[in-house]
């Protein structure tokens, strides 16, 4: 790799990173559905200018189920989960068990694609679950209900990103990843328009607010696959999966720097745990292993 795309990989992850501590800042003021929405809204019609810059044509006669599809397990499903998780667990939290997708996604690729599940990929999936409970049971948080049902819904989206990425490979692997990724976000925000629109919270707008807001939706969303899709043009589907590995990190350290969350050893030891479970299943025999481009990666 040369040292343009290094620094394209780590703006990657330190914005998919950062993405969680937007999220944790509007979660509990606007809700869960306003924050999605937002997100969902103009990060895909921050598409369009890209669009028509690179002559994009969607297809949406010929492909608009594969665009449902992706919109409603990518975008509007794991958005809403992790704005919700965002109001009552920290956004560290939140980071971390967002990047155990890829066991998740090795075990139904094993149920659904018929891949051979291997002794390093189980190996990789106990410790990875191990990762989770060590960080959702260890730390000094308040465990009460709410407490685990933002534990529960950060596992569903990541659930949710895994089906959709099981379900891209089955049946839209020939669509183009950029094109799902642009017109999901459109389709997502569409759907859950009349959710948030008829949800509007009673809240002062603020430029803190606004700027937060469109930091989450063109910098981490947009600009952050536009990014994802270059590196994986460049050096391939499996070292771009490295974002997998990074993003937590800065997601911890922003978590740390900018809302002042505590940095506990089972938070460490249990990210430590999920980065080399995620690392055992997704980097096998390097870029030979995948000649497809994913459509959208889920770990923002």
């Amino acid at each position: 790799m040369r040292r343009s795309d290094w620094l394209r990989l780590l703006i990657l992850s330190a914005l998919w990173g950062a993405s969680f501590i937007f999220l944790r800042v509007l979660a509990p003021v606007l809700g869960a559905t306003t924050t999605a929405g937002l997100r969902m809204g103009i990060g895909g019609l921050a598409f369009l200018p890209y669009f028509a810059v690179i002559r994009f044509h969607p297809r949406l006669r010929a492909h608009w189920m594969h665009y449902l599809v992706v919109a409603l397990f990518n975008v509007a499903a794991p958005m809403m989960l992790f704005s919700y998780a965002s109001m009552h667990i920290p956004a560290s939290y939140s980071v971390v068990i967002n990047s155990s997708t890829p066991l998740f996604g090795t075990l139904l690729s094993a149920v659904f694609l018929n891949q051979r599940l291997t002794v390093r990929g189980i190996a990789g999936l106990t410790l990875g679950m191990f990762g989770v409970a060590l960080v959702a049971g260890g730390g000094s948080e308040p465990q009460g209900t709410l407490f685990w049902t933002g534990i529960g819904a950060c596992l569903a989206a990541a659930v949710c990103y895994a089906l959709s990425g099981v379900y891209v490979k089955r049946f839209a692997s020939h669509l183009s990843p950029i094109g799902t990724a642009g017109c999901s976000q459109l389709l997502a925000g569409l759907l859950v328009l009349p959710l948030w629109v008829t949800n509007l919270p009673q809240v002062e707008i603020t430029v803190a607010m606004v700027l937060n807001v469109l930091a989450l939706a063109v910098p981490c969303t947009t600009i952050g696959f536009v990014l994802y899709f270059r590196l994986i043009a460049d050096v391939g589907p499996s070292r771009a999966m490295m974002v997998a590995l990074l993003t937590p990190l800065f997601g911890v350290l922003w978590g740390v720097v900018f809302l002042g969350e505590r940095l506990t050893v089972s938070l460490i030891g249990g990210c430590a745990l999920i980065i080399v479970s995620a690392a055992m299943v997704l980097i096998r025999t390097g870029d030979k292993a995948q000649t497809k481009q994913p459509a959208k990666s889920a770990l923002h």
